[in-house]
């Protein structure tokens, strides 16, 4: 199916509007699904292989149709998240909870989101998107009220863990406030680096 970049590139090419943040993010979740550990590696976990269909033909109308059914049959192959160790459906409800409209794309981009949160690097990167702004822009759009509460610019899956931890009611942190805590400038530092195409093996077929 081709190289992470190449990939990314057919699906823009595809989409109705290529500058769109939420096809630009769902564009780069699907391209970097082999790049995620083995579990995660459906285009977007959490969404069935109809739904997904309908994902593609929505924010890629004139994608090739060989790419959608191997895009298709790579979601039905990929095993759909079953370990209760990780927060990826903790996640999910998280970002579905601050929802600012209960419509399909919300879903889609909630499922992406979480999808991307299971990688190694920094969440804009794990999203494919070109900059930390363009998160930011994704999250404002679809989940307002999560974003408003990232007010001290946390890095993005340290704020969702820290935000999951608070609503189970769990102190993970030793310290009694970021203020005054030696780890500091891991949870707000920088999110610096290239886009995740740039880092990705030139020879990485995704979903061969």
């Amino acid at each position: 199916m081709g190289t992470l970049a190449n990939l990314d590139l057919q699906l823009l090419a595809a989409a109705s509007d290529p500058s769109d943040v939420t096809t630009l993010a769902l564009a780069g979740v699907i391209a970097s699904a082999g790049l995620r550990p083995d579990e995660y590696q459906a285009p977007v976990a959490g969404i069935g292989v109809e739904e997904f269909s309908w994902l593609l033909e929505s924010e890629f109308p004139y994608l090739d149709w060989d790419v959608h059914l191997d895009l298709r049959a790579a979601q039905k192959r990929a095993a759909q998240p079953g370990n209760s160790i990780d927060e990826f459906s903790d996640l999910l409800a998280l970002l579905w909870d601050h929802r600012v409209e209960d419509d399909t794309r919300s879903l889609w981009v909630a499922c992406a989101v979480s999808t991307a949160c299971m990688g190694a690097n920094h969440l804009w990167q794990d999203m494919g998107l070109p900059s930390r702004h363009l998160l930011g822009e994704l999250l404002a759009t679809h989940f307002p009220s999560l974003h408003a509460l990232n007010n001290q610019d946390m890095k993005w899956k340290k704020f969702f863990y820290k935000q999951l931890c608070d609503r189970a009611e769990i102190h993970a942190c030793r310290a009694p406030s970021c203020a005054v805590c030696n780890d500091k400038p891991v949870c707000f530092g920088p999110e610096e680096g290239l886009p995740l195409a740039a880092m990705a093996p030139q020879g990485l077929a995704l979903h061969a």
